[in-house]
This record gives C-alpha cells, sequence and structure tokens, in this order.
C-alpha cells in the first residue's frame, strides 16, 4: 500500500533523518528537550531521549545504548540543556530493547536517578540480559526456529544472531514498576503512563494531555513500523495486542507525537490507520500464500513474502525477525479460523475453516483477545 506522508514537527530534524545526519539538540518547548543518542551497528543510527525540566533536574524518557559514545551524547545533550547527568532524576524506559534501556543502569550509577518500566518487560530482564538466562532463551528460539522450518545449522546461527548487542546493555533491575494508566508524580507534568503491548510485552507510551503531547517508544513512528513477533518472551498472540494497542492511542487527543527515533510528528491518528493498514496487507498477502500453496512453513512462507529488499541481501539477525514477524500474523490469522497449523518440526500451515472472513470486517478486526492473556 502506498506511504501515507505525516507532518514533521520540525522539518530541519526530518531532514537530517532522510539525510543519514544526527539531528541537533533541541528545545522542544518550555521545559522539553530532544537529545539525539548514537546507536552503534543499527540502521535507525540514534534513539531520540526526552529530557523532561522538573525542579532541580530532569526527567528523561529512554537512555540509549551502553557505549561511551551515547553517554557522551547524552552527556553533551543535557549540558545543552543547561542540565549534566548527575542531575537526572529519573529514567522512564518505554521498553526493555537496548536502544532504549541499555544506558538507564550507567545513568542510575551516576546521577541517582530511579528506573521505571512495565512490569511485564521487567519480567523478562534476567533471561534476556544475564548469561545464564540467556543460554536458555537462546535455546529456546533454536527450538522455535526448527518449529518454524529453519534448517538446524541455520537456525543455530540465527538464534544467537543478536548475542552480540548483550554488551551494549547496563543490566539494571528497575526500581519502580509503571502500571498502565498510572499518573506518574513529576511536579510541572500531567504525565500518564499508557500501556502498549505488541512490540515487546511491557511497552509503554506516556501522554501529556495539558501539552497534548505524546512519548511513543517505538509504538508509532513516522515512517516504519517496530516489529511484531512471536518469540520465546513473547505473549501468544503480540500481533492482536499490538493492534488494539494501536487503536487506544489513537483515541487521544494530542497535538504531537515524540517517537524514538527518526522525527517528531504531528498526525498521529493517520499514521495509526496506515499501519493498521500495513499490517492488514500482509495478513492478506500471508493468507494468499497458503492458500495458493497449502502445507508450507513458516519459514517458506517468510522467504516468499515481499521484503523492503531481496531476501539473501538481508543480515541474519533480521531474517530471524522476519521469520518470527510472519509468525506473529500466522498466528493472528490461526486465532480467527483463516490459517490451521499440523503441529511437527516444522509446523505445516493450511487454509482454515474461514477463509478471509476477518476481511470483511476492518472495523473491529483487531479487537479481539488484545488483552485477554497478560503479558510476561
Amino acid at each position: 500500500m502506498a506511504e501515507v506522508s505525516v507532518t514533521a514537527a520540525n522539518e530541519k530534524q526530518r531532514q537530517a533523518w532522510l539525510g543519514g545526519a544526527m539531528p541537533e539538540v533541541e528545545r522542544v518547548r518550555s521545559g522539553l528537550w530532544s537529545i539525539p543518542v548514537p546507536i552503534p551497528i543499527n540502521p535507525l543510527r540514534y534513539v531520540l531521549v526526552y529530557a523532561l525540566e522538573v525542579p532541580g533536574g530532569v526527567v528523561i524518557v529512554d537512555a540509549g545504548w551502553n557505549t561511551e559514545e551515547a553517554f557522551g551524547a547524552l552527556d553533551s545533550g543535557l549540558k545543552a540543556a543547561g542540565y549534566q547527568i548527575a542531575d537526572v532524576k529519573a529514567v522512564l524506559v518505554t521498553h526493555m530493547h537496548p536502544d532504549h534501556y541499555g544506558l538507564a543502569g550507567r545513568v542510575r550509577d551516576a546521577s541517582g536517578a530511579w528506573i521505571g518500566l512495565h512490569p511485564a518487560d521487567a519480567r523478562l530482564l534476567h533471561d534476556r540480559y544475564d548469561d545464564e538466562g540467556m543460554s536458555v532463551l537462546i535455546e529456546r528460539q533454536r527450538a522455535l526456529l526448527v518449529r518454524c522450518g529453519v534448517p538446524e545449522v541455520e537456525a543455530e546461527d540465527l538464534a544467537s544472531a543478536s548475542k552480540a548487542i548483550r554488551e551494549y546493555v547496563s543490566m539494571a533491575a528497575p526500581d519502580r514498576l509503571i502500571e498502565d494508566a498510572e499518573r506518574l508524580d513529576l511536579p510541572g507534568w500531567n504525565l500518564r503512563a499508557v500501556w502498549t503491548p505488541g512490540h515487546t510485552p511491557g511497552h509503554l507510551c506516556f501522554v501529556e494531555p495539558d501539552r497534548k503531547l505524546l512519548f511513543t517508544g517505538d509504538h508509532v513512528l513516522p515512517r516504519i513500523t517496530p516489529a511484531v513477533s512471536v518469540h520465546p518472551q513473547s505473549t501468544p498472540n503480540p500481533l492482536a495486542e499490538f493492534l488494539d494497542s494501536l487503536r487506544a492511542v489513537r483515541k487521544l487527543d494530542v497535538d504531537e507525537v515524540m517517537p524514538a527515533h527518526e522525527f517528531r510528528f504531528l498526525e498521529l491518528a493517520g499514521r495509526v490507520d496506515y499501519m493498521i493498514g500495513h499490517h492488514e496487507a500482509r495478513l492478506a498477502e500471508i493468507e494468499d500464500a497458503v492458500t495458493e500453496k497449502p502445507g508450507l512453513s513458516c519459514w517458506d512462507i517468510t522467504t516468499r513474502l515481499t521484503w523492503s529488499r531481496p531476501w539473501d541481501t538481508i543480515p541474519p539477525y533480521m531474517q530471524r525477525s522476519a521469520n518470527n514477524e510472519t509468525l506473529a500474523h500466522l498466528v493472528w490469522l490461526e486465532d480467527r479460523g483463516a490459517l490451521s497449523r499440523v503441529p511437527g518440526e516444522p509446523d505445516m500451515w493450511f487454509p482454515g475453516e474461514s477463509p478471509s472472513a476477518w476481511r470483511a470486517s476492518s472495523e473491529t478486526w483487531g479487537d479481539r483477545g488484545a488483552r485477554q492473556s497478560s503479558p510476561g
């Protein structure tokens, strides 16, 4: 489907993204700063850390990867705003991925700040980032890939493809667990947490209704869609959760969206509608592939889909992500009765009892099941 453009809140920031440059540290409005923090070995290039001024310091939304370059960029950005790392009072982490959570522990060590995270992500930190837990997680990922039809040799490599990023995380248990709809006690701010599971089980957005701002982390970005995958730490049907989460934030009355990547923009509802349509198109493509050739594995289907580049040029860790994203769509279709699977090694996918029934009710197709299971 055709891309729907959004209006950048700052055209210079958008041009920096399109030109492959780092945007400037920016005073977004009174008491609010945007600080780009570089991400190594990643096409996203940087995470946008937001600094909210409070009496005696700042509260930051996300932190960046744990590298010297990232720490230095955050420190320099805070100094441009008139602060330093020691002035950070809290780190509000939107989700547990390294480019958001990785530097939080080091910031806490340098400032005494408290770290806040949703409990559904907090429960997963040990298995994701401790060496013992990571070994178990990699084996579970390998077994999942085999069930998806990935050849054994490739499954071994793909399962451990992201192990190298462990060094970019300073393992730090959160000091506070932030629940859905919780109002955060930040003087001068009316900030409320919005639980938006899908990209991770505990992903959080933060809405400021008085200023009509929404900090979206990775949930809503201006040009790309976040990965929504079935994997060993996901909930059973993360795509259902993600679609319901999109519909939930679409209802919010905000004038400006503050994402963690790319650039700030204005049209929340239009962007959400496009993202839902993107997943609807992908669901249709996957259902059609299985209908055309019943008995495919998830890996077979993944390699047949349309991607942004030729399949053979996609790096291994991204191929794993693509497979797990395809599985999330298959599970969604299975839940609606559009597809069925025959378990095995690999699982095989076939047309279901209600093919295409979900396409006839586009107003409600994302509603069912998204919050029926507890993330964790």
